[in-house]
């Protein structure tokens, strides 16, 4: 089993906000969205390159390369020219911190 990696203290990543954790070279996106915490990988899946940059739109992130949108919740992909989804990964918040982990491999 992976272990929860830590990515902020709680009240250092403010609504709307998104921080990037490297997980054993896997670049996970984790969003406050509404005081919800969310995680997918940081990859857009049309071209591979890095979703973080991109417009946040309420719960959608949307691409800065081609104007992809995926949602943040599910990782679906949501318009073209991106049609698969994007890898998404459980968040917990514990002792006044958040922690995601990559459990793909357990």
């Amino acid at each position: 089993m992976t272990d929860w990696t830590e990515v902020s203290a709680i009240d250092a990543l403010e609504n709307g906000a998104v921080k990037v954790v490297d997980i054993d070279d896997v670049m996970i996106a984790v969003f406050n969205i509404d005081g919800e915490y969310y995680a997918i990988e940081d990859v857009c899946t049309h071209d591979g390159d890095c979703l973080t940059g991109g417009e946040i739109d309420g719960d959608e992130v949307v691409c800065p390369r081609h104007g992809a949108r995926f949602s943040i919740k599910t990782g679906e992909a949501l318009t073209a020219p991106a049609y698969e989804a994007v890898e998404t990964f459980p968040v917990k918040t514990e002792d006044g911190k958040i922690w995601v982990r990559d459990p793909r491999w357990d």
